[in-house]
């Protein structure tokens, strides 16, 4: 199956990140690659890894690793594993400095334009929502297994759906009769609901709720705090980190773990700021880059993207 893959903030992504020559740059979301071919083509020897734990992205980025690595100077390197793992993946490669990384999170388009994969409320699959297809737990498992006060807990928590104990009694009211498909889920999501929100609202009526599956499913709020902490680590002096949000909770993992390293309370007595309070990043926007209105009109996944970039100290 052929996708179409709008690269989100392509340029203002990879520049906030300076590319120097002889770098080793990290993509931590390579995706379909577009982030990685763009950075590639900015610098001379450089070696990038890149980082996803969606195989089939992998594989799609096989002739991007072979072009670069048989026909250019640079190096790339694909990684199958979470981003939370980037310390000790690429201590395997000996890597324990670098001097850029960048992370496009969310879900890519290719995974969300495949029925099978089950992350969309617009088509009949099974309930899956896997990002690493090898991993145990997917969205089947949450809407069949887990108790009423836990999926009410995830609809609240990631989705920040307001009937989601009304949402969660429903499905739990739907055992021991399974909830194979994502338009059976759809259908309970539905019909729970109150007329007159359905009328109301301008948005699908199971959008929440199915974020809240894929995050739940994925980890990816606990992966992206580690990930952000192995990250700063990992920067060299002057070294960059940007990374795109399309969601207030990711947004506000991003904004808190900057702040931590960015920002820090010193005594207005103290002469001299002691080394261990000295921040260890700089950050370099006050307010988020947002993407044109020429690139939301091109690529409407585009219209919630939050660009934010710091530079380590």
């Amino acid at each position: 199956m052929m996708f179409q893959h709008e690269t989100v903030l392509l340029n203002p992504t990879v520049d906030a990140l300076h590319v120097q020559d002889g770098g080793i740059y990290v993509d931590a979301t390579f995706g379909r690659g577009g982030h990685t071919n763009y950075l590639l083509s900015q610098g001379q020897n450089l070696s990038v890894f890149a980082f996803d734990r969606d195989q089939e992205a992998i594989v799609a980025g096989q002739s991007l690793m072979q072009q670069t690595n048989t026909q250019t100077n640079n190096h790339l390197e694909l990684v199958t594993a979470n981003f939370a793992e980037l310390t000790q993946q690429l201590a395997t490669f000996g890597i324990h400095k670098i001097n850029g990384i960048l992370y496009d999170l969310g879900v890519s388009s290719p995974q969300f334009d495949d029925p099978k994969r089950g992350f969309s409320y617009r088509y009949d699959a099974r309930l899956d929502m896997r990002m690493d297809q090898t991993q145990q737990l997917d969205a089947y498992q949450i809407v069949n297994q887990w108790d009423q006060q836990r999926l009410t807990y995830i609809f609240k928590r990631y989705g920040d759906e307001k009937f989601a104990n009304r949402i969660a009694h429903a499905i739990v009211q739907q055992r021991p009769q399974p909830i194979t498909t994502t338009l059976e889920l759809v259908h309970i999501i539905e019909n729970c609901l109150p007329a007159a929100v359905r009328r109301q609202s301008k948005k699908h009526p199971a959008k929440k709720v199915f974020q809240a599956l894929r995050i739940a499913v994925n980890d990816e709020l606990s992966s992206l705090d580690q990930s952000l902490e192995a990250a700063i680590c990992l920067l060299k002096p002057a070294g960059l980190i940007s990374v795109i949000t399309f969601q207030s909770l990711e947004d506000k993992i991003v904004k808190q773990v900057f702040r931590r390293h960015g920002e820090v309370d010193v005594p207005r007595n103290l002469p001299v700021i002691p080394p261990e309070l000295q921040p260890e990043l700089k950050i370099l926007t006050k307010k988020p880059i947002l993407p044109s209105e020429t690139e939301i009109a091109k690529n409407h996944r585009a219209h919630s993207a939050h660009l934010r970039v710091a530079q380590k100290l």
